[in-house]
Formats: structure tokens, C-alpha cells, sequence
């Protein structure tokens, strides 16, 4: 299994985390620190959805360098939605 592979994986179970989240009104760090609402969830879901298709491809043509570059910037985003929600998911939603 590549990394490509590994990062559809991977974006995918985000893209599905964040349309969970779309369904719930969040915490209090997601909701009024960062503003996010139901529909910056379902935009991060798409992304997710978009960024597996594109590793998929890659994967299957064997494109490596290009699903590099894609999960570089696939990280990047990762990290930023998932640390928006992650502390208020500690508080739990209200």
C-alpha cells in the first residue's frame, strides 16, 4: 500500500468526520470561536471527497510525485479544519 493510497484512506475518513459534524451543532470553540457552521463542515467533506478522488487517481496512474504535492497541501488543510473543531470536541457538543 503507497502513501497515495494511504492519503485517499485518510481523506476520506475526514471527509466523513466532517460531514458528521455537519449534522451537530458543534462546541463552543468551532461554533463561536471559529464560526463554523453546518456548511463549513459539508465544504470540508467535499474537499476531502475531492482530494480522495484526486489520490485515487494518482494511485492508479501511478502519479507519486503528484500525490506528493496533493498531500502536502491535503495536510495542510487537515490540520488547520481539524484543530478548529478538535478542542471544542473536548468540551463536547451543547
Amino acid at each position: 500500500m503507497s502513501f497515495v493510497l494511504a492519503a485517499a484512506v485518510f481523506s476520506l475518513g475526514l471527509a466523513a468526520v466532517a460531514g458528521w459534524r455537519s449534522r451537530r451543532p458543534g462546541g463552543y470553540y468551532d461554533r463561536e470561536i471559529y464560526a463554523m457552521e453546518p456548511a463549513t463542515h459539508r465544504r470540508a467533506a467535499a474537499i476531502g471527497l475531492a482530494f480522495s478522488a484526486f489520490f485515487l487517481f494518482a494511485y492508479v496512474l501511478r502519479l507519486e510525485e503528484a500525490g506528493l504535492a496533493a498531500l502536502a497541501l491535503y495536510a495542510l488543510f487537515a490540520v488547520f479544519y481539524v484543530t478548529s473543531f478538535l478542542r471544542g470536541a473536548a468540551d463536547g457538543d451543547e
